[in-house]
């Protein structure tokens, strides 16, 4: 963030410190949960070759065939060159990390859709990890075709990206599992005088950052949020005390909160948001990637893919190109 505004106007918004001196090591983190604090909805990637816990085995995938009507609609340049560039935040389980394999193949939700939404078109993916705050930006610059990284579809995003969905996620709030002051976060301003933090780039940043002058109308301190652009950082900070509360994706807190070792607890779901494919602009990949997604919702794969990462509750009926955000009843 530029510019910190006075603490009488608003949440103050910073980048938070994560000199590897002041931080438990990311291997231990990582062990725990291995990766991006979030979706933002999501959030920025693990370190090269962090290790995550385990992953299932089995492969979901396997059986997925080509769909040539689905293949049809891609634009002939794709079709003659037979590949996709996409490009991965790799971070916490379930939707995208490095098991703890001794291999460098990421996995969770956001792999399996890929893979199989590619095997549907009759494509290779050309995956290469980047970080969350990049890849929006190289989208519209042209560089990848496509991008995943628990992305929501929010209006400020649509203004510039195009979605193409296949989950539905959100933002939630976690605390220390010790931590027995904060019950269900239902209004930002429950959370004004406390620290928060949240990964870089995400809509959690955004959600905190407009709603922060709420503070000062009802008489409260404001609440601190501090950025980071690595999750292992952020989670030691929650460990050690220098943040009281996490925002992030339900289901990665939800998971995290699942790991004794990690030491959080999950408070509640805050806004839901669909989660998709992010795309330039326009890009003529829309049609033919919700007609792969839609194809897998069809045969079964799609479901076979949560029920691997325990992600029932986020399926959706059809994937949509862009559809509004969605908003929170309260």
């Amino acid at each position: 963030m530029k510019g910190v505004l006075p603490k009488t106007a608003r949440a103050r918004v910073r980048r938070a410190v994560t000199a590897m001196g002041v931080l438990l090591p990311l291997a231990a983190v990582a062990a725990c949960q291995g990766g991006t604090a979030g979706a933002g909805a999501a959030g920025p990637g693990a370190p090269a070759g962090a290790a995550g816990p385990a992953a299932p085995s089995e492969n979901v995938v396997a059986d997925v065939r080509k769909d040539p009507e689905a293949a049809k609609l891609l634009p002939e340049s794709v079709r003659k060159k037979g590949s996709l560039r996409l490009a991965s935040s790799i971070g916490t389980p379930p939707g995208a990390f490095h098991p703890s394999t001794g291999t460098n193949r990421p996995a969770g939700v956001d792999i399996d859709v890929a893979d199989a939404v590619a095997k549907v078109l009759g494509v290779r993916l050309e995956r290469q990890e980047a970080g969350f705050e990049a890849i929006l930006p190289a989208l519209e610059s042209g560089k990848f075709d496509l991008g995943t990284g628990n992305f929501g579809v929010t209006e400020e995003r649509l203004r510039t990206i195009d979605f193409v969905t296949y989950v539905n996620d959100g933002q939630g709030f976690a605390v220390r599992g010790d931590d027995k002051q904060p019950k269900k976060v239902t209004d930002l301003v429950q959370l004004c005088g406390r620290n928060i933090g949240v990964g870089a780039g995400t809509t959690f940043e955004t959600t905190l950052r407009d709603a922060g002058p709420r503070c000062a109308k009802t008489g409260r301190e404001p609440y601190d949020v501090k950025v980071y652009s690595d999750n292992g950082a952020l989670l030691t900070s929650l460990q050690q005390g220098r943040i009281d509360v996490v925002m992030s994706t339900i289901n990665g807190l939800r998971y995290q909160a699942s790991q004794e070792a990690a030491g959080v607890r999950f408070l509640n779901e805050f806004q839901r948001l669909d989660v998709g494919f992010a795309l330039k602009k326009g890009s003529p990949l829309r049609e033919p990637l919700r007609a792969a997604v839609n194809r897998l919702i069809e045969d079964g794969t799609y479901d076979r893919i949560l029920k691997k990462w325990g992600t029932q509750k986020s399926a959706l009926t059809e994937s949509r190109i862009s559809p509004p955000e969605r908003k929170p009843a309260r």
